[in-house]
């Protein structure tokens, strides 16, 4: 990865303002802003379960148990 100091990055400031003009810079710069922030939140977003899931998979869980109990309690009835 490149090493970018101080010289570079001026460059690149004075490349960016002459390329684009000086009165384009805060829409710009508040668009990146905007940009920088949407993806943050659905990169945070991506990383939390998802509660929806996370209830249909205790429901089907739960769904299972209560059908191994009956299965458990039919055999018991046969038995008596």
């Amino acid at each position: 990865m490149a090493d970018l100091g101080w010289p570079e990055l001026t460059i690149i400031a004075i490349a960016v303002v002459v390329l684009f003009g000086w009165k384009r810079m805060p829409d710009m710069a508040r668009s990146l802003g905007r940009s920088a922030r949407i993806f943050k939140s659905e990169v945070d977003q991506m990383k939390t379960p998802d509660p929806v899931a996370e209830a249909d998979e205790r429901a089907a869980s739960a769904d299972a148990e209560v059908a191994r109990l009956r299965e458990e309690l039919e055999a018991r009835r046969h038995q008596a």
